[in-house]
């Protein structure tokens, strides 16, 4: 069961988040990539604490498979762990069914 956060947690986040993201070109021009974890932070926190965000990520996602691909992984999403576990049984599954002579074939 997920924990609820107050309201008033989720907006401190949300706007913590908020400020990250701002700050992270400012970072940015320091020597080193500390303005990309800045960046990543100030996500994170949006994506786990405001809807709009997440349906916004969700749409950006399925614009653009690969990055989405990349964005799961450094968030370390379970959605997208167990999603990749069933395309790789899936794939399993038809390399299977071709060796047994159940793939594709035309009549």
């Amino acid at each position: 069961m997920a924990h609820t956060r107050s309201p008033l947690v989720r907006t401190v986040l949300v706007m913590t988040g908020f400020f990250l993201i701002a700050l992270s070109p400012v970072v940015g021009i320091l020597p080193g990539p500390g303005g990309i974890f800045v960046f990543a932070g100030g996500l994170v926190l949006l994506l786990q604490n405001a809807q709009w965000a997440q349906r916004a990520f969700a749409r950006m996602k399925r614009r653009w498979p690969r990055f989405g691909h990349y964005a799961d992984m450094a968030l370390r999403r379970s959605s997208a762990r167990r999603r990749r576990l069933r395309e790789k049984e899936a794939k399993i599954a038809r390399a299977e069914a071709e060796l047994l002579g159940l793939g594709h074939t035309t009549r």
